[in-house]
């Protein structure tokens, strides 16, 4: 089976640290999904995760739980997510992770679901309240099969014998949540999270790992790819999406509140 793409942004990425925006599919338009991938990878964002709107998002906070209501009421499905993904795969040459909650993939299936992934072109895929007992039992050997990836999440409360079983059990890169809160901007990192960043960096884990939750200032975002091969910016960049209704112009005023 062919390296997956998203292993080569990690291996071919030298000293240079990533990264990756979040966005919630069918935002600020049901019909923006594909305008939103393709500013990014203009603007040289080295992956994107499109997230899966849904009801009841526990994980989020009001930004991206906003943005998910919005498409559900543009109409935004995963149905239709997938055929929006797959007319622009020919244009698409960065990875494409799927960011979602269990419910509507399971109603979607979870075979069908990684079947309709390649055929969109996604690299992987990140459950949040995926059970990792389920994952292992249900979930990974179906995704191995189709050659996707499926990305755990740890928080500072994750312990070192779960990690390692995580680290161990999973392939592209780990999710490193910044706080046990619900995502959201923040100004700094405090010394208890830094130290939580230097704990799992002693762990010398065999994937590598990207920071998310909180980053949305040059401070949060040197201080994240500091500790780690790269940042994931998702709040920050929704709400500049939903204020500008511009991905060009949302990715203009994102970089200059990080540069």
């Amino acid at each position: 089976m062919n390296t997956n793409i998203l292993d080569k942004v990690f291996l071919e990425r030298g000293e240079r640290k990533l990264l990756s925006l979040y966005f919630c599919a069918g935002t600020p338009t049901l019909d923006s999904t594909a305008d939103v991938i393709l500013a990014m990878q203009r603007h040289g964002i080295d992956f994107v995760e499109v997230g899966i709107p849904f009801s009841d998002p526990l994980a989020d906070g009001p930004v991206i739980q906003n943005a998910a209501t919005h498409a559900l009421r543009n109409g935004m499905t995963l149905r239709t997510l997938f055929d929006q993904l797959t007319a622009i795969r020919s244009k698409v040459n960065i990875p494409l992770i799927l960011m979602g909650y269990l419910n509507p993939i399971l109603h979607y299936g979870i075979e069908n679901f990684c079947q309709s992934c390649v055929e969109a072109g996604v690299a992987g895929m990140i459950i949040p309240d995926l059970p990792f007992d389920d994952y292992l039992r249900d979930v990974r050997p179906v995704a191995e099969r189709y050659g996707l990836h499926v990305i755990m999440l740890i928080t500072p409360e994750t312990s070192d014998e779960r990690i390692h079983l995580i680290d161990h059990n999973t392939n592209g890169f780990i999710y490193m949540v910044s706080s046990a809160a619900t995502t959201g901007a923040q100004q700094s990192f405090d010394e208890q999270r830094q130290a939580y960043f230097r704990r799992i960096n002693a762990m010398n884990l065999r994937n590598p790992r990207m920071i998310g939750f909180g980053i949305s200032n040059r401070q949060t975002l040197e201080t994240a790819q500091a500790a780690a091969a790269g940042a994931i910016i998702g709040s920050r960049f929704v709400q500049l999406l939903e204020d500008f209704r511009d991905p060009d112009r949302a990715l203009d005023e994102l970089f200059k509140a990080i540069s």
